[in-house]
């Protein structure tokens, strides 16, 4: 059975869509069957891997309302071994279509019950919130990645989003785990970066991944290409953290058997 895995934080700019893509490409890139799902209005993961929104007519707003099964509108991609489950700008009024649902919070774990057994891993997008949607994939998952931009207020909303966990956990989604804090658009060069490096580290410990994901040229660009950026240029310090992120997360689903010494690949590029 394939592990689903939402990537939230309610928190804008943190580098969640660009995690999602890229998380979702490197597993694929190691040879994981993977689906990308698009959970986000904005649809920045559609668009960020190669379709544009516009011409998207079937997106998970269908499925979600009960109008298309979820594994009729899955679309392949350019990368090998990754689908995407699109979105567009329609799914901002699925939460006010799904108000009245007796089970609305679980809407989205019915829809990908079908499908979870044909992949690997299943990556969410979530949208910069913590509304319905956001709730469905979280109930959805087994377990949540958060994105923590290494700025002034990286630590700002944390705390709220991690007491939702804590309710979802409670009300709707006993199994629900926190796959681990990956710290984002890290500069080397200032102290800040370090000094949030540190206090994650320090307030959370074992649940902050090793992998650091820092700021790179690749990575803003690649999406203006609707490119992953390991298809976009595999040699950049980008491509590189996400491959490093997607071995560290195969070793603690023991999807791997590495040695720890080929968990992380050295690099010398900027």
């Amino acid at each position: 059975m394939g592990k689903i895995i939402a990537i939230a934080n309610q928190k804008g700019g943190v580098g969640k869509t660009t995690t999602a893509i890229n998380l979702a490409s490197s597993l694929a890139v190691l040879e994981f069957k993977t689906l990308l799902i698009d959970a986000d209005p904005q649809s920045n993961a559609t668009s960020g891997i190669g379709f544009d929104p516009k011409n998207v007519t079937t997106s998970i707003y269908e499925c979600l309302i009960g109008e298309q099964k979820v594994k009729d509108i899955i679309l392949k991609t350019q990368t090998p071994h990754l689908s995407l489950v699109p979105a567009h700008l329609d799914l901002v009024g699925a939460e006010i279509e799904l108000i009245n649902h007796p089970n609305r919070e679980k809407i989205m774990r019915q829809v990908l019950d079908d499908i979870r057994n044909q992949y690997d891993y299943i990556i969410i997008d979530c949208s910069p919130s913590l509304g319905l949607i956001t709730v469905n994939a979280l109930t959805a998952a087994d377990s949540v990645l958060i994105p923590v931009q290494c700025e002034y207020f990286a630590l700002e909303g944390l705390g709220k989003l991690l007491n939702t966990i804590k309710i979802i956990q409670t009300r709707l989604n006993p199994d629900l785990e926190i796959e681990g804090i990956v710290l984002t658009m890290y500069d080397s060069r200032l102290r800040l970066s370090n000094q949030v490096v540190e206090e994650v580290r320090r307030h959370f410990g074992d649940l902050a991944f090793d992998t650091i994901i820092h700021r790179n040229t690749r990575l803003g660009e690649a999406p203006s290409f609707g490119k992953s950026v390991i298809m976009y240029d595999a040699e950049s310090k980008g491509a590189i953290n996400y491959l490093n992120l997607a071995r560290e997360i195969l070793q603690k689903n023991d999807s791997t058997k590495m040695k720890s010494a080929e968990k992380i690949i050295d690099f010398n590029h900027d």
